[in-house]
């Protein structure tokens, strides 16, 4: 019986050693294995792949949408709008920190000045009497001294001057009128007179003769006539005979062209202008860059908001600031397009409703004064930038104002005035200088201190205006008055220095 049981006992005993050293093994070798780097070139290409997340997924899908047409507008304008906004007004390089000078603008309210600071005039008397119906009768008799049948018809008072109204006899030519001016002024005790061969809109010619006594047209009285008009870039002109106030836009115009001499009145009726923008609207809706080579005649507006540089002086900045205009022209054009406008207008509507985060653009109206004197030094080239930016500026809401007081053919050339439709004409010296501004004689004959002749190509004819009169007193309150509303934001200088060239790399 114990052979049997020895063998029961050593049978197990040797294949449990023998076990036990095999699972020895087999532990070491997998505790080796799990020691050892994982250096397996298949396991490093199915890493990547097993750590890839749902994000990366999702470009391929935008890199195929991308090229959609809408899409790709839509990325360009919010381009487009994040640049718009990271500057001065409506984009304008700021010469302030982009951002700093946004969110000024933003708290930013603009009080207009007050009209306490202009003078009210009286109105004069517009009743026909003895003196008027007499002078109507010595014109009637000379010109049936000159065999020219008429019948006296209206009579019409203006501020300056009143107007008689005859009606010809059959088969009486107007021209005659023309040939008779001296004799009737002779026969009017030397006063001066204006003949219109055709009034608009009647079978009537016209004699204007000056007034004894000068109705001054205020300004503050035309003011109020503005008030519920839509005016963009709004300029008051002053009252035609009848009495009629004369305002215009300067965006519809869309450029201004005034002329006329020494003590016309040309210098007041950019004061005139300038004022009605200070008046009627903020630097935000409109800005200004003046051109003064005379340095006295503008520099008192130094310091407002609506500039967007000082005045300027020197003839170098005047050609940097129309080479700055005709790149913010483009620049402008550029903007707009992805937005499907075709004007400033429609622009402006649509960041004002809301449909891009984007800044309005403003107005800008370029002003120089004494236009003369820059064609004299620079003509060609200033001409040929002038007339660039009469040509395409309109829908940008650029818009130019030239004045000056020697209207010559070699400063008033056919380029400009083709571009330039709408003039102003104060008194000249004689009709061939009222040719060039007007097209036709008539402004030699004007009295000066106001007396314009507006030509509008929307209108037929020319009309008479006595303009509205600011007095230097006046134009100081005003300014000193939107001085107190903010420092002004203007460009960076640099737009009107000169790059210097660098000796050291110069070629030889």
């Amino acid at each position: 019986p114990s052979k049997p049981f020895e063998a029961k006992q050593e049978s197990p005993r040797e294949p449990d050693v023998a076990s036990s050293l095999e699972e020895a093994t087999r532990l070491a070798q997998k505790e080796e294995v799990k020691t050892k780097p994982i250096s397996t070139p298949s396991f490093k290409e199915v890493k990547p792949e097993l750590v890839i997340t749902p994000p990366p997924y999702k470009e391929p899908v935008q890199a195929i949408k991308a090229p959609e047409p809408e899409s790709v507008e839509k990325a360009e304008i919010g381009d487009l709008a994040q640049v718009n906004n990271m500057s001065g007004v409506g984009g304008l390089k700021s010469n302030n920190e982009g951002l700093v000078a946004l969110a000024r603008r933003a708290k930013f309210h603009y009080e207009p000045p007050s009209t306490s600071f202009l003078k009210e005039y009286p109105s004069a008397s517009e009743v026909v009497d003895e003196k008027t119906i007499a002078l109507r009768d010595i014109i009637l008799q000379t010109m049936k001294d000159f065999h020219i049948e008429a019948d006296a018809d209206q009579i019409t008072i203006g501020p300056t001057v009143t107007m008689f109204e005859y009606r010809l006899a059959p088969g009486i030519l107007v021209t005659k009128l023309n040939n008779i001016q001296k004799n009737l002024s002779i026969n009017l005790r030397g006063r001066s007179i204006r003949i219109l061969t055709q009034i608009p809109g009647k079978q009537t010619v016209g004699v204007e003769v000056a007034n004894e006594v000068r109705q001054v047209v205020g300004f503050k009285e035309l003011l109020y006539s503005i008030e519920n008009q839509k005016f963009r870039v709004p300029m008051i002109l002053g009252k035609t005979i009848t009495g009629e106030p004369i305002c215009l836009d300067v965006a519809k115009t869309p450029h201004l062209l005034i002329a006329g001499t020494t003590g016309s009145g040309k210098s007041v009726c950019v004061n005139s202008l300038i004022c009605s923008i200070l008046y009627t609207k903020s630097p935000k809706e409109v800005r200004l860059i003046m051109v003064d080579p005379k340095i006295v005649e503008l520099s008192i507006y130094n310091g407002i908001g609506h500039l967007l540089t000082p005045v300027i002086t020197e003839q170098k900045k005047v050609i940097k600031a129309l080479d700055w205009l005709v790149d913010e022209m483009q620049r402008r054009y550029t903007v707009m397009r992805p937005y499907g406008v075709r004007n400033i207008d429609a622009y402006n509507e649509k960041i004002q409703s809301g449909e891009f985060a984007a800044e309005k653009f403003p107005f800008i109206v370029l002003i120089m004064d004494e236009f003369a004197d820059l064609m004299a030094t620079a003509g060609k080239e200033i001409e040929d930038k002038v007339a660039r930016l009469c040509a395409m500026s309109r829908a940008v809401g650029i818009h130019v104002v030239m004045a000056t007081q020697r209207p010559s053919t070699d400063v008033i050339t056919g380029t400009i005035k083709s571009n330039i439709p709408t003039r102003i004409a104060f008194a000249v010296s004689s009709g061939v200088n009222s040719r060039i501004i007007l097209d036709e004689q008539g402004a030699e004959d004007l009295l000066g201190k106001g007396d314009m002749l507006y030509l509008n190509p929307s209108q037929l004819g020319v009309s008479r205006i006595q303009g509205a009169f600011l007095s230097d007193n006046e134009v100081e309150q005003i300014v000193k008055h939107v001085r107190t509303q903010g420092e002004p934001d203007y460009l960076d200088p640099d737009l009107f220095e000169d790059i210097e060239p660098d000796e050291d790399n110069m070629i030889t």
